[in-house]
């Protein structure tokens, strides 16, 4: 089970992922900072210096000045300043990964657009070996081919 294990572990695609989980969450940490120390302070100032770390409601009742203080007197509060930054993370990153990936599939397009280097390849019907499609002599066996048609204006 151990081996199995290792080699599990030791595959390129689980090295792979492992990286790309690593490199995944500093990215998320990243945008995460660019949205709350970056973004949002000046959206909130020109919404009137709201600050939206600390925008909730408190659902007992009582008003709090951040909602540390409500949290240290125990009231449940509804959090829709933190749930609009997250928000915000969520949507830059899932347009960053959106850019990526278009990108990636572009480049995976052209990849595909390249012709198959076999399309002007025939087979010599005597040694059966790979011959230019135009060819009317087979190069390894000297066999005479059928001569391709020729085009005239």
């Amino acid at each position: 089970m151990l081996k199995e294990f290792k080699e599990f572990a030791i595959k390129g695609n689980m090295i792979d992922l492992a990286i790309g989980v690593i490199i995944g969450g500093a990215f998320g940490k990243v945008v995460t900072s660019i949205v709350n120390d970056l973004v949002m302070p000046p959206i909130g100032l020109l919404l009137g210096k709201v600050n939206f770390n600390n925008l909730f409601i408190s659902l007992d009742g009582n008003s709090y000045a951040t909602i540390e203080k409500a949290k240290a007197a125990g009231a449940a509060t509804f959090n829709y300043g933190l749930f609009l930054s997250t928000l915000l993370d969520f949507l830059i990153v899932s347009f960053v990964i959106f850019i990526a990936v278009k990108q990636i599939n572009r480049f995976r397009r052209k990849e595909e657009a390249k012709p198959d280097p076999k399309e002007n390849i025939k087979e010599c019907p005597e040694c059966l070996s790979e011959i230019p499609k135009k060819a009317s002599r087979c190069k390894y066996c000297t066999a005479v081919l059928e001569a391709p048609a020729v085009e005239r204006a």
